[in-house]
């Protein structure tokens, strides 16, 4: 869906969920801004048993002129009822009758939704998807001090500082807004009430601790996401605790925080974990969260109880328990550099020839430049040289190459190269900051090298620490396959299932 597409419509309600967080006012906002510039009759309204008093909220309000209101019914049928930041039909969103209606979201999907919809659930933010539709429209003249204010705190508020974001454009958005400094730091420093206090102190008393795994585990009182956060940050300082997950029970689901101080859990991976088939979580190395949801806990969980209750099987409380001892206990961790896997146990493979995305950054970077190239796996500092090349997976990733070894196991191919991902691989010079779509640049080749491999199906989850990267592990699930050269016995890796097919084929 394109902003530009409900522009046929003059009366417009914006309408964000009952009793509203910073990113649901700031997306509710900017889109009022925008339809406003384009001479509508917009109101941007809010309903529910409270009135927004948390005083952060009330501040950011009075400062960036937010015309938000408080309604319990609305006079008219709008024209088009824009929910930001929710769904029509979600539990915790006043139904209001509209002749059209449309979504903007950036949660997972719970509800039937209406032909008007862009909902990017792996986004940190619904100020981060507004701010790519605003992009598409090339609305740069729009993007004030205000806007861009609103949409930096939108997407801090709603990823825990930062901290939860784990899709390449909530980074784009951050480094491309003007924002008003003093204005986030008074906001960042007004989050935390008295009452709010002493919940993160209750929290820290009734502390859970896995001697084995090394992780404890908190449940605090209904409270800002933020707070989950600073109990996190206090309790992994402990010497004794390498990985800390904080969980709040809310009325529509259950929000966690998770902190990591061990190489051997990353905090982005282990909060995807938890919320594998019944939520969304993701972040950083050491700092991660994200949001479990009530309905797809009850699809996967039918005898889930909602209320806490230590005595059922299927509380929350017991949900979580059992991932997390899955996730520690029934884990292999392996060290390409000591590991000596059984190869002639192994299947043997050869790889397939593969078409690739080919791109000489010196067309347009200077040699001995520092470039951050940003794919959906992250960011990756290289340092681009005379005889640097990059090669652009299929899937997005980009894999620097000298020329020499590009020239020996690539060819030119008249097959046209195919990005399958939503996200579209950049380089950022740091020295002008300038950044370039690597799309725009990329050539088709096809790959020449044959690699001799052993490889089987894993049976559990598996962390592998290559022989190149002793920091950061490759993760393998149940199904995955684990490989090895037959030119190098410490050259093990990880091969998802789905692209492992694509990539070898089986040889006698």
């Amino acid at each position: 869906m394109k902003l530009s597409s409900l522009l046929c419509y003059n009366s417009i309600v914006i309408q964000c969920h009952d009793n509203p967080d910073a990113d649901a006012i700031c997306s509710g906002y900017v889109l009022y801004r925008y339809f406003s510039d384009k001479g509508k009759n917009v109101r941007f309204i809010y309903s529910g048993n409270f009135e927004i008093s948390k005083s952060n909220l009330v501040y950011l309000i009075e400062r960036l002129h937010i015309p938000i209101e408080y309604v319990t019914k609305l006079s008219s049928k709008p024209e088009l009822l824009l929910m930001a930041d929710c769904q029509y039909g979600e539990g915790n969103v006043h139904k209001f009758s509209a002749k059209n209606v449309a979504v903007i979201d950036h949660h997972q999907v719970s509800t039937t939704l209406p032909k008007l919809n862009e909902v990017r659930s792996n986004l940190g933010s619904c100020c981060t998807a507004i701010w790519y539709l605003l992009k598409l429209e090339e609305e740069e003249d729009f993007f004030d001090k205000k806007i861009n204010t609103a949409l930096y705190y939108g997407l801090y508020s709603d990823t825990n500082a930062f901290s939860e974001i784990s899709h390449p454009l909530d980074r784009d958005m951050i480094e491309s807004l003007d924002y008003d400094k003093s204005l986030i730091l008074k906001l960042k420093n007004m989050n935390l009430t008295l009452h709010e206090a002493k919940v993160a102190g209750v929290a820290m008393l009734g502390i859970e601790y896995h001697e084995k795994g090394k992780y404890a585990i908190l449940k605090s009182d209904p409270c800002d996401p933020n707070i989950l956060g600073l109990i996190g940050d206090f309790i992994i300082a402990i010497d004794s605790v390498d990985v800390c997950i904080v969980y709040s029970i809310l009325s529509f689901g259950v929000k966690f925080s998770v902190r990591s101080c061990s190489k051997e859990t990353r905090a982005d991976e282990l909060a995807s974990f938890l919320a594998n088939k019944i939520g969304s979580g993701g972040g950083h190395v050491e700092k991660a969260g994200g949001l479990l949801k009530n309905e797809l806990i009850k699809k996967q969980y039918p005898e889930y109880v909602e209320i806490e209750d230590i005595a059922a099987r299927y509380s929350i409380s017991n949900i979580i328990k059992e991932r997390l001892n899955t996730y520690f206990d029934d884990c292999d961790i392996i060290y390409a550099k000591k590991a000596s896997l059984d190869h002639k146990r192994m299947r043997k493979y050869s790889s397939l020839n593969l078409v690739v995305g080919v791109i000489d950054p010196k067309e347009f970077v200077a040699p001995g430049s520092m470039a951050i190239i940003r794919t959906l796996s992250g960011d990756k500092n290289i340092e681009i040289k005379n005889k640097t090349m990059l090669v652009i997976t299929e899937n997005g990733d980009v894999v620097p190459i000298t020329n020499d070894n590009f020239l020996s196991s690539y060819t030119k191919t008249r097959k046209k190269f195919k990005l399958v991902t939503d996200y579209n691989p950049t380089i950022k010079i740091a020295d002008t900051g300038k950044t370039y779509n690597l799309m725009d640049y990329v050539k088709p080749f096809i790959s020449t090298d044959k690699m001799n491999i052993r490889a089987k199906k894993l049976t559990k989850m598996t962390k592998l620490f290559t022989c190149w990267d002793n920091e950061k592990y490759m993760l393998g699930q149940k199904g995955d396959y684990i490989a090895i050269s037959e030119d190098d016995k410490h050259n093990i890796f990880i091969i998802d299932k789905s692209q492992f097919k694509k990539t070898y084929i089986s040889v006698k």
